[in-house]
C-alpha cells in the first residue's frame, strides 16, 4: 500500500558546530497540500556531557534533504536486501494492506511483507502476513533480527516485559528467543525450537535480569550479504550487566540499554538457530585485533555509556569504506528520544561520532539506513524509522521532526557530510 508521498526542496545541515537551513516551499505530490518544515530544524550535534565517543575524520554530520516517504500504518521495519532486488521486511502492533499484528498479550504475532521497486519515494507492499508465536513467561514477543539470504528468509523475535506500576511501556527487556526461516517467500516457515522461556542465547540468569542479546539486529552488508567481510552473518544488541551501580528507571529496555554487543555465525537453517555455532566478540587484544569466542560467559561490550544506549543497528556505506552504527537512547522509554550516528572503517570499531540528533522524531525509534538506498558515492542515504507511538498511546503531542515522521514506516533523506562542512 502506497501512502502519502511529499516533496520538499530544502536542506537541514547538522553538523558538529552550529546548523544551518535553506528551504523552499516546492509542489506537492499526490495533490497534497505542500508544506515547509517546521522551523530551520534547529538542531547542532549536541551530545550530553561525558560522549566518550571522539568526532569522526570521515563524516562530520547528516543534512535532511526535505524528501521523504511514508507507508503502512505499523513499526519496527528492518528490511533485508535479497538477491532478487527486493526488501523483506518484518513489522508489527499496527496494519499493512489491511493485515494487523499485535505483538503483545495473549496471542501475539508479528508481521512481515515484501517490498518491491528502488526508488524510496515509489514503493509497493505486497505479501504482508502475520505470524503468531508465544512469549510465555513475557507479555511481549516483537521482531529484532531479519536477514534474507541465499533464498532463505531469517526471522528473529525477542520478548518484553512491563513493570507492574511503572506505567512505561515494555521497561524490562526480556530474552532472544531465536529464528523463524522460511525457503518460499514466507509462505510458510519453519519456527524456532526456541522460545522465550528457552532462549538461543543462555541468558538471562533469571526472569528480569539483564540480557546482552536480548534485541539484536543482523548488520546490514548490501544485498545478499555481499559485502561480509568473512561471509557470515553479525548480530548487533543493546544490553546491560549486573552490577549496575546506576541504574535509570527503565535501565534496560526495548529502547533503552548501557552497552552494545556483537556476536557472528555462518547464516543456514542449521547455524543460525543454534548458539554453539555462534562467535561472540570478546575484547580487544594489546595490539587492538578482536578476539572472538565460542564461550557466551566471555562475551564483552562493544561498546559502552552508562545510560545513554539503546536499541542499535549497523549498516556498511561500502563506497566510503565505513560502518555507521545508529543508536537511540529512549530515556524512560515513553519520553522524547535522541538518536546518534557512529562511524567505524570496521565492525569493531574505533567508532567515533558523526551527530548526535538530540529529540529527533520527537520520538524517533527503530533507526536504521538500509543499504539499498545509499548512494553510489556513498553520501546519500535514506533513514528508515518509526515516531511518535505515544501521540496515540498516551496522547503525548510530540511533533514530527523533521516533518514525515509519525506511526508508521518513514523512509527520510539525508546527506552524509565531508569533514570539510565541519571547518
Amino acid at each position: 500500500m502506497k501512502s502519502r508521498l511529499h516533496v520538499v526542496l530544502c536542506v537541514v545541515v547538522i553538523t558538529l558546530s552550529i546548523p544551518t537551513a535553506i528551504c523552499k516551499v516546492g509542489a506537492a505530490q499526490n495533490g497534497a497540500a505542500p508544506f515547509a518544515l517546521p522551523g530551520s530544524l534547529p538542531w547542532s550535534s549536541e551530545p550530553p556531557a561525558g560522549i566518550p565517543f571522539q568526532a569522526s575524520d570521515e563524516i562530520a554530520g547528516i543534512a535532511f534533504t526535505g524528501r521523504y516517504a511514508q507507508y503502512g500504518h505499523a513499526d519496527t521495519w528492518y528490511p533485508s536486501w535479497a538477491a532478487d532486488g527486493n526488501l523483506y521486511s518484518p513489522w508489527t502492533d499496527g496494519e499493512v494492506n489491511g493485515v494487523k499484528a499485535t505483538s503483545g498479550g495473549k496471542e501475539p504475532n508479528t508481521g512481515y511483507a515484501i517490498v518491491h521497486g528502488s526508488d524510496p519515494m515509489h514503493l509497493e507492499i505486497t505479501d504482508a502476513a502475520a505470524y503468531p508465536s508465544s512469549a510465555a513467561p513475557y507479555e511481549g514477543r516483537y521482531p529484532s533480527a531479519n536477514l534474507f539470504h541465499r533464498g532463505v528468509w531469517y526471522y528473529g523475535t525477542y520478548c518484553l516485559h512491563e513493570t507492574p506500576g511503572k506505567h512505561l511501556n515494555w521497561d524490562a527487556l526480556g530474552p532472544f528467543a531465536g529464528f523463524r526461516y522460511s525457503t518460499d517467500q514466507g509462505r510458510t516457515w519453519h519456527q524456532t525450537l526456541h522460545s522465550c522461556g528457552h532462549p538461543l542465547f543462555p541468558e538471562p540468569g533469571k526472569f528480569g535480569g539483564k540480557v546482552k542479546m536480548g534485541a539484536p539486529h543482523v548488520v546490514d552488508f548490501g544485498q545478499d550479504m555481499r559485502e561480509s567481510p568473512d561471509g557470515k552473518a553479525y548480530l548487533v544488541a543493546h544490553g546491560a550487566s549486573d552490577p549496575d551501580p546506576h541504574p535509570r528507571d527503565a535501565d534496560l529496555s526495548w529502547i533503552t540499554g548501557d552497552e552494545i554487543y556483537l556476536a557472528r555465525v555462518k547464516p543456514s537453517p542449521a547455524n543460525i538457530d543454534n548458539a554453539a555455532k555462534y562467535e561472540y566478540f570478546a575484547g580487544l587484544d594489546t595490539k587492538g585485533r578482536p578476539h572472538w569466542t565460542h564461550d557466551f560467559a566471555a562475551i564483552k561490550p562493544l561498546l559502552k555509556w552508562d545510560n545513554h544506549m539503546g536499541s542499535v543497528t549497523v549498516t556498511y556505506d561500502a563506497p566510503l569504506k565505513q560502518y555507521l552504527m545508529v543508536i537511540t537512547d529512549g530515556g524512560n522509554t515513553i519520553a522524547k528520544f535522541s538518536t546518534y550516528i557512529l562511524a567505524a572503517p570496521a565492525i569493531t570499531g574505533p567508532w567515533k561520532l558523526v551527530t548526535y540528533l538530540k529529540d529527533f522524531g520527537e520520538q524517533g525509534y527503530f533507526v536504521n539506513l538500509p543499504s539499498k538506498f545509499i548512494s553510489g558515492d556513498g553520501r546519500t542515504a535514506w533513514l528508515s524509522y518509526s515516531a511518535n507511538f505515544t501521540n496515540g498511546y498516551l496522547g503525548t503531542h510530540y511533533k514530527q521532526l523533521p516533518n514525515g515522521g509519525g506511526y508508521w514506516w518513514t523512509l527520510q533523506e539525508v546527506h552524509l557530510l565531508g569533514t570539510a562542512a565541519r571547518k
